[in-house]
């Protein structure tokens, strides 16, 4: 069976009978998965598995930890710090702060490979434009050039430990005030403008192999009329053709408030992949899951299939074979004494 279109969570931290007849659904491609579905190591590790075997290829295992307000795994795994640490770091000793950016990918990499997870959705490229809230300090730097620098580590850091990289929020999501799970949010600088600045980092790491991408559910009115994540100049025209990008779109989640303005869940999830989206998310919402499945039917795009393919993770590593490398010894030291200060949690 391929993988399917689709991703989607689950309520706890067990698989329901609805929920595995979803799974085993042809246009299911992929689970995310969230804070509620941990309860301890041993057990998101065998929720894990057994999603896995489920099917063959086994489903894509994702989740977002990026550190900072966003990590969604805490108890038996690294605190690690927001982006902006490294971007603070970047100014006293730019090496040092490339260096242990490197680490934190590696080691949120490793700790994620070793119960199981394929991918998580990270880094942010975003630019900390001192705007937008919902980014704030997820964002490694204001300045484009060192944003790629410090983010280019991160998955060099994360590739290393056998994990791909999703960057996101194409074409950058920094420049808006409003927070896109609750509201439309609008930029309104020219293309040129966000060429020269926003993208820059995206442009940096396609060039660099960035596996995977994600769009910003943000208009950018002097360019089309509907979210970047359901443009098709965005996402063919740009994205694909000018910046010659081969890898992995997924769309951000189809029931946040600014992907309303496309319509139902199922109409959000036409749109999205006629826009040029490999994999849709639907979170939060079992009913619009279930709508988007139904309402696909027979979807099939082999080379969105072959390019999702590439998003398993490599590597096979237990948990006790991490702990006694001497790598994470080292690197979960070190990166946990960067962050010392408490981040509420950010549900995104």
């Amino acid at each position: 069976m391929s993988l399917g279109p689709v991703m989607v969570d689950l309520a706890g931290t067990e698989i329901s009978a609805l929920e595995k007849e979803l799974l085993m659904s042809a246009n299911v491609g992929g689970v995310i998965l969230f804070t509620r579905n941990f309860a301890s190591v041993e057990q998101i590790t065998d929720l894990i598995a057994e999603i896995h075997a489920l099917r063959i290829p086994h489903l894509l295992i994702a989740i977002d930890h990026e550190g900072g307000r966003v990590q969604r795994f805490h108890e038996g795994f690294t605190r690690l710090p927001p982006a902006a640490v490294f971007g603070e770091l970047y100014k006293r000793d730019p090496k040092q702060a490339r260096r242990c950016a490197e680490q934190a990918g590696w080691l949120m990499a490793a700790e994620l490979r070793a119960i199981g997870v394929d991918f998580s959705f990270a880094p942010v490229l975003d630019l900390a434009h001192g705007v937008s809230g919902v980014i704030g300090n997820r964002a490694f730097h204001s300045q484009p050039e060192v944003a790629a620098t410090l983010a280019y580590a991160f998955m060099h850091g994360m590739k290393s430990a056998g994990m791909p990289a999703v960057g996101k929020h194409f074409p950058g999501h920094g420049g808006v005030a409003e927070d896109s799970h609750l509201a439309l949010p609008v930029d309104s600088r020219e293309l040129d403008v966000l060429m020269a600045h926003d993208i820059v980092p995206f442009e940096r790491m396609i060039a660099n192999g960035l596996p995977a991408i994600m769009p910003a559910h943000v208009i950018y009115e002097k360019i089309d009329i509907v979210p970047a994540g359901f443009s098709k100049i965005w996402l063919q025209q740009i994205l694909r053709k000018r910046l010659k990008f081969q890898g992995v779109i997924f769309s951000d989640d189809l029931t946040m408030e600014a992907a309303s303005s496309a319509g139902n869940y199922g109409e959000r999830a036409d749109q999205a992949l006629a826009a040029g989206c490999d994999m849709v998310l639907v979170c939060n919402h079992t009913e619009g899951a279930l709508e988007v499945v139904a309402h696909l039917k027979d979807y099939a795009n082999p080379v969105s299939q072959l390019r999702l393919t590439r998003m398993h993770g490599k590597g096979e590593l237990t948990r006790k074979q991490l702990h006694a490398d001497e790598r994470w010894k080292i690197h979960s030291q070190m990166i946990a004494k960067l962050d010392e200060s408490p981040w509420l949690e950010m549900d995104v």
